[in-house]
Parts: structure tokens; sequence; C-alpha cells
């Protein structure tokens, strides 16, 4: 698995540093322009909601940044507390952005219920393939009480899982962001400019999946090609 996968590892983690810093930096510019409204993304969220019919959902402020997350299974939209208490653009748009999670999950969205339900089977992947990486670092003469083309093998099915799960979250994703600017167009919450600053914003949220799925499925490609080179 050497040189090859560890060019791919340094190559998107080169990648994922360069659209994390982009997407800092244009949260860190919006952050700074004002909401017309005036509006905290809390209440944000919490009209987002009401205007959907949603009255079971709470909203919740958690620590660190750019931490936002809805839960389905308790169902919070968890905000940042720069997000929680913000009255800016960044604020609103991903305030917004995760109660479209919470539409999602109210109109129970086809691709939301897949992904979730894939969760528990993307958790067991990841642990296989910790577990057989940690092997092949520091055990790997345990390794040879099964052949190589086994071993690739569950890397190759794990991975497939691991890949489907991101390329899965991004319709989840862009959806969600859709939904969110079309109810701050709609609401009012956003004038022409404002709008376009939390388009902006939500697009270099979004890059960070794009690129986390191209990943995967550049490592799901090195794997296949690693199994079929040694069937030649």
């Amino acid at each position: 698995m050497g040189l090859g996968y560890l060019l791919i590892v340094l190559v998107f983690m080169g990648i994922g540093a360069i659209v994390q810093a982009r997407l800092k930096s244009k949260f860190k510019k919006y952050a700074q322009m004002p909401l017309r409204s005036g509006l905290s993304g809390k209440e944000v969220a919490e009209k987002m909601l009401h205007d959907n019919g949603i009255f079971d959902v709470n909203i919740v402020s958690v620590k660190g940044r750019l931490t936002d997350h809805y839960n389905p299974v308790d169902k919070t939209v968890n905000l940042s507390q720069d997000v929680y208490s913000g009255r800016n653009i960044s604020a609103a748009s991903v305030a917004a952005h995760e109660c479209g999670h919470a539409v999602q999950h109210a109109k129970a969205y086809s691709m939301l219920q897949f992904r979730s339900a894939m969760v528990p089977v993307v958790n067991i992947s990841s642990q296989m393939l910790s577990w057989i990486f940690l092997i092949g670092m520091f055990m790997s003469y345990s390794l040879t009480m099964f052949s190589f083309d086994s071993v690739i093998l569950v890397v190759i099915a794990a991975q497939a899982v691991i890949t489907l799960f991101t390329f899965v979250t991004l319709p989840v994703e862009f959806d969600a962001s859709n939904r969110a600017l079309a109810w701050l167009n709609s609401s009012g919450l956003t004038a022409s400019q404002e709008h376009e600053g939390a388009k902006d914003a939500l697009k270099w949220a979004a890059m960070t999946y794009v690129v986390s799925a191209l990943a995967a499925l550049t490592t799901l490609a090195y794997y296949i090609m690693l199994f079929l080179g040694r069937r030649d």
C-alpha cells in the first residue's frame, strides 16, 4: 500500500488544507457583515424551523468553530458559539443550512435516510481499515496467516462503503444548502448582497465534502488497481 497510497494522502491533505483555509477566510469575511434583520443565528434557526412547521427540534450551542451540525437522533440543531449568537451573514447561512437538514428529516428526504442508515456500516468499515493498517504497521508478520489478496479485498470492500457514504453525503449537503438559500430569500432575511454572501459561504462549505468524496474515490481506485495488478 506504500508510496502510491502515501502520495494520494499527501495530495488530498494539501487540497483539503487549501479548501479549509479558503472556507475559514470566507466565513471570517462574512462574519464581519452584519445581517440587516439583526437576527442571531439562533433566532434565524428558530424562524426557519417554525416557518417549515417544525416544533420538535431544539437549538443548542456547542463549543468549537465550524462544529455546527444537525443530529437526527435527538433532533437538535447544534450551532457553534459564534453562529449561535452571531448576527451576521455567516451565522445566518450556517444556521439556515443546519435547519435545512432538520427540514430534510421532517420531510423524510430519501438521501438523508439512506445516509443515516449507512452510518453503522461506515463505522464498522472505518474500524476494520484502522485495524488492518495498524496490524500492517506494527504486526505485519501476523498477516502471513492470510493471503495478501484476501486482505486487499477486505480493504476494497471497506473503502467502497466509505466512498459510497461520501458520495451520498454530497446531495444531502447540497440540498440542505439549497433549502437554506431558498428560505433566506423567500423570508426576506437576506437582501441581494447578503444573499450572494450566504451563497458564497455555503459553496465553500460544500467544497469540503467534494474533496472528501474525491479523496475516497481515488483511494478506492488505488486499491482496486493494486489488486488487479497482482492478478496479471
